[in-house]
């Protein structure tokens, strides 16, 4: 059994990681049928339209978008075929997995998805803070950070009187971007994240884009963070945790200047800096 998995909130990264995976093993496969529990929680989309839209649907490719998974769909019964997206958000304890029929069905699985090659797509979450659901053209609500253009993201974040930090985690303006991420990105940019967004010059803003650039891609080689018990596509542990400069080292020397990491909290999340190298 392959699982793909996260305990803490996802961040692109990590979901691009879980996507590809899954996109290696499913691609092409047929969902022959469609089981749904009963806890109404996990399910964004009613269950009758998930089955329907599910079943019988060959999976074109899985990619994600923003911090969601997408499946999508063609289902070839109907004339002429009907396309859908199958939307899975991970939320906090969220995972997938691709596995044989006769593996033991875990406690929490919320839905199985049976393939026409013997193989089941399964979704287990045991806080039931993931969402499943189906549409047909499914758009993140913010911009897709690795395709951000310099002055739609100027547009966007200039102005804005709340910390850059908290705008950085608003998915309607930047999608996909969580905290190891901001917190990371803002100390390459050489920005404190309780620094207003209108405080923030033209040129700060550029090395900031670039920055987030950076250390999303610099993740996604690495395979995500494994700050808990996350695991990529092969079971195997991310480790670009190695390479966090601040997040999670409150208290520990800077790796640019030796000042000691510090904490502090906006928009509810903790926020690590250098008081030294971010102004």
């Amino acid at each position: 059994m392959l699982t793909y998995t996260k305990r803490f909130m996802p961040e692109l990264p990590e979901v691009e990681t879980i996507a590809r995976g899954l996109a290696k093993r499913v691609t092409g496969d047929v969902i022959e049928s469609v089981w749904l529990g009963q806890k109404p929680e996990p399910l964004k989309s009613p269950a009758r339209e998930i089955a329907a839209a599910l079943e019988h649907s060959r999976i074109l490719g899985v990619r994600r978008v923003g911090k969601h998974i997408v499946f999508d769909l063609r289902q070839n019964h109907g004339k002429p075929p009907q396309a859908w997206q199958w939307i899975v958000h991970l939320g906090m304890t969220g995972r997938m997995q691709v596995c044989e029929p006769q593996t033991e069905i875990a406690k929490h699985t919320h839905a199985i998805a049976r393939l026409s090659s013997g193989k089941e797509v399964r979704f287990v979450d045991p806080r039931r803070f993931g969402r499943l659901s189906v549409t047909r053209a499914f758009q993140a609500s913010g911009i897709e950070p690795l395709d951000a253009k310099f002055e739609r993201f100027l547009e966007l974040f200039r102005g804005r009187r709340t910390p850059i930090k908290s705008a950085l985690l608003n998915q309607k303006l930047l999608s996909g971007v969580g905290n190891i991420y901001a917190d990371e990105s803002l100390f390459r940019a050489g920005i404190r994240p309780r620094r207003r967004a209108s405080a923030i010059t033209r040129a700060q803003f550029s090395k900031l884009l670039a920055a987030v650039k950076q250390v999303l891609q610099e993740a996604i080689v690495a395979g995500g963070s494994s700050v808990s018990d996350y695991v990529d596509a092969d079971g195997e542990e991310g480790f670009f945790q190695l390479q966090h400069r601040v997040y999670g080292r409150e208290g520990e020397l800077c790796p640019v200047c030796d000042t000691r990491i510090k904490r502090v909290v906006v928009a509810g999340r903790s926020s690590h800096y250098c008081p030294q190298c971010q102004k």
